[in-house]
């Protein structure tokens, strides 16, 4: 039985972190290849990370927010704005 619920704001705050990620990336100038590598994790996952079709579970995020140096909170910045 699958427990995980998706709701469509669920797939918004998704879809939200995978943004904020792939802008991070770009700002700290990695790839898809380069950021994959210090996770541990094929560039495919990456890529479903920043489309929002795969969830960062907490951990990941965390260790995403390492890899960037940025605060884990970094990734939702703007969201609660988008969902009023």
């Amino acid at each position: 039985m699958n427990n995980t619920r998706t709701t469509p704001r669920s797939k918004h705050i998704d879809r939200h972190i995978g943004t904020r990620l792939r802008e991070l990336r770009a700002i700290n100038g990695l790839s898809q290849k380069q950021l994959a590598r210090e996770l541990g994790v094929s560039f495919q996952q990456v890529q479903k990370y920043e489309q929002g079709t795969n969830r960062i579970s907490a951990s990941r995020l965390w260790e995403i927010s390492e890899v960037m140096d940025v605060a884990p909170g970094t990734f939702f910045d703007g969201l609660f704005a988008e969902l009023d």
